[in-house]
């Protein structure tokens, strides 16, 4: 096959790329480190770039900015893609606020060039969108917590699971990168439904793992292990830092990426995170990774939550397990924070300079 990936040196992009190089399949990756551009020299991805070619056997770069229609177009024209996966995106939260137009421009039309070049040149190619759990806004908010002594929790057993895809989309607060998400989430929705395209819709917990080039405004735990071997003083945003995510291993992510492409849903909407079980509170995670790493963590505690933060957000799996009963979550909480802290033992000394 053929494949597809932009955002390529991100991190599900990257673990996609690996994955489908070890398969055997021709990959072809899509990113012009705008993440740098973001986020400054910390959220520089080249490192991971250097990283994949060289230790890949079939993986060629593009540096192609995805709001560029006519050469998005003319990659899709020079090629017959049969799988795509969608990654790239501006991807925090706080940072959109300052630039919507270049957020929405990125997630919202960015998503819609890749589809039409999809519906155009290769309709019968796997769609695999990487949407995020903030197109709900602050609507599970309004579900009724426990405040326990280290995090929120869910207060009626029948949220227990978690958060569903019936959870509604609109006529809440969502951020502007939720509502430039929702529009390229309904989009993706609207080319399987409308035009029949095998396009899957994944709405993404906080995915991460140890090519992540987590920075203070994206990739919580990332962040986290690297604050840990700096020194840098890491701030809590609101909630008593109680606030409780749950974190899916990049691994993960694909393996429900290559359940759907066995047998896609045209149109179709999962969450797709680490579920309850690992589910973590912001101060969980601080004492966690002390302990792991043997540092004490500096913070400190800002009141001010961030505008449309959940409170408690934990993926409820069961639709996605429940299509795909091959796929489960195989690593643990536990099991991501140690690669994670391996993984910045071998490259500490150029912490938050180069990755």
């Amino acid at each position: 096959m053929k494949i597809l990936v932009t955002g390529s040196s991100g991190l599900i992009g990257s673990e996609a790329v690996e994955h489908f190089d070890r398969e055997g399949h021709t990959v072809i990756g899509v990113d012009n480190n705008m993440r740098r551009e973001f986020f400054g020299p910390p959220g520089d991805t080249r490192w991971n770039l250097s990283r994949l070619q060289r230790t890949t056997k079939d993986f060629t770069h593009h540096d192609i900015d995805i709001r560029d229609r006519e050469r998005i177009f003319g990659l899709f024209r020079e090629n017959r893609f049969d799988r795509i996966i969608h990654c790239a995106a501006q991807p925090s939260h706080d940072k959109a606020g300052e630039i919507p137009l270049v957020d929405f421009d990125v997630n919202a039309g960015g998503t819609l060039n890749l589809l039409e070049a999809a519906r155009q040149f290769c309709p019968d190619a796997v769609f695999l969108f990487m949407s995020t759990n903030k197109v709900y806004g602050d609507a599970p908010n309004e579900l009724p917590l426990n405040e326990l002594p280290t995090r929120y929790d869910y207060a009626e057993p029948g949220d227990y699971e978690g958060i569903a895809e019936t959870c509604r989309i609109d006529r809440c607060l969502h951020s502007i990168f939720g509502a430039s998400k929702v529009a390229a989430d309904v989009m993706a929705q609207e080319y399987g439904r409308y035009f029949g395209l095998p396009v899957g819709i994944f709405r993404g917990g906080c995915l991460t793992g140890p090519n992540h080039t987590g920075v203070e405004l994206h990739g919580f735990l990332s962040y986290l292990v690297k604050v840990a071997f700096t020194g840098q003083t890491y701030t809590l945003f609101g909630y008593k830092g109680k606030q409780v995510r749950d974190n899916i291993h990049s691994h993960d992510v694909i393996a429900a990426f290559e359940a759907f492409a066995k047998n896609p849903r045209p149109g179709e909407v999962y969450n797709l995170g680490g579920g309850r079980a690992n589910s973590v509170s912001v101060l969980e995670a601080i004492a966690r990774i002390e302990e792991l790493t043997g540092q004490k963590i500096k913070w400190v505690y800002s009141e001010q939550a961030r505008k449309g933060d959940h409170i408690c957000y934990i993926s409820d799996l069961r639709k996605l397990e429940s299509h795909f009963p091959g796929w489960r979550i195989t690593r643990s909480l536990d099991d991501i924070l140690k690669e994670m802290v391996a993984a910045e033992r071998q490259h500490a000394p150029s912490a938050g300079t180069t990755n």
